[in-house]
């Protein structure tokens, strides 16, 4: 495998109490030990429910925060203690909310200029030119560039962002639900212009997601998170066809689809469990149908099954 990214055993823990008035202080896990690679020009799939840790190791690997341990590795270099300059020219985040992400004060134009100055110390007519490309890349207007981020709907000032971090000439992007604020109309466009952009200057994606369909459609590979681990990795296909942990199988079931009946476990419930009273053995059983004794003793490892695919399950699905 062609490995052009990929972290070891990267956690983050935070300080907590467990009251306003409590002199008790002790540390929670918001990720727990990940590990995965991505292979050189794959787009690479993480998909689970909001407050799972998505976001969290999304930051960390481009070194908006710092795991509490860990390595990321990057065509073979060790950035654990990221120069930003040269982290910033492999690896750049494209956000969430697009508007909010590009400073108010700025316009286009100074927002564009900033990773050529900082990171590439480009002259003026070089950054004219470069930024002409990436505006023709993502099918902006040059005109826009004397404008203000209000000035723009929620797409457009998406791929005023995505631009921008292309603009660092990165190899790898870190997606964070790029499209979830989006219009359903707008999505598709989005979706479209990376894969363009994808094949057009050889990039690798990390694509977070909440949305099982966007993921099934954009991914190669994908992996499922919950409660801050990794329960599942697998090719896209496999995950969403014959998932093997019961986890990913409720995520399927639970995707709505014109036309199929929503089918929900008795058990599933709404909510991760407690992040201040983390449960013993493995963090789903309690909304498992499959659960026996031993998942409320021993935390499942991760392993190994048919077709290149991998689990986190004491009893994974066959």
């Amino acid at each position: 495998m062609n490995v052009s990214f990929q972290f070891d055993k990267l956690s983050k823990k935070f300080p907590a109490r467990k009251g306003a008035l409590s002199l008790s202080k002790f540390e929670v896990s918001a990720v727990k030990t990940v590990s995965l690679k991505i292979k050189q020009g794959e787009t690479f799939g993480l998909v689970g429910e909001s407050g799972c840790g998505k976001s969290t190791l999304a930051k960390m690997l481009v070194g908006l925060m710092k795991p509490t341990s860990g390595k990321i590795e990057i065509d073979g270099e060790i950035f654990d203690k990221p120069e930003p300059k040269i982290f910033g020219k492999k690896i750049q985040y494209v956000f969430q909310d697009p508007i909010s992400s590009l400073n108010p004060r700025k316009t286009i134009r100074q927002i564009m200029e900033a990773p050529l100055k900082n990171l590439h110390g480009m002259k003026r007519p070089d950054r004219d030119s470069r930024i002409k490309e990436l505006f023709e890349a993502v099918n902006l207007r040059l005109d826009f560039l004397d404008r203000h981020p209000h000035e723009f709907s929620g797409g457009q000032a998406q791929r005023i962002g995505i631009a921008r971090a292309l603009a660092a000439e990165p190899k790898i992007l870190v997606l964070d639900e790029p499209v979830s604020a989006l219009d359903v109309s707008i999505q598709a466009q989005v979706l479209n212009l990376l894969e363009e952009l994808k094949e057009k200057f050889g990039l690798t994606y990390f694509f977070i997601s909440h949305d099982l369909s966007v993921v099934e459609a954009v991914s190669d590979r994908v992996a499922v998170m919950y409660f801050g681990s990794i329960v599942e990795v697998g090719t896209a296909e496999e995950i969403f066809s014959k998932p093997k942990h019961p986890y990913t199988k409720l995520l399927a079931d639970s995707a709505p689809i014109i036309g199929k009946p929503l089918t929900l476990n008795e058990n599933s419930g709404y909510e991760l469990p407690d992040i201040m009273n983390p449960p013993k053995g493995c963090a789903f059983r309690d909304r498992c149908n499959f659960s026996k004794k031993l998942c409320s003793q021993k935390t499942p490892i991760f392993k190994k099954v048919k077709n290149g695919s991998a689990v986190s399950c004491h009893y994974p699905i066959n």
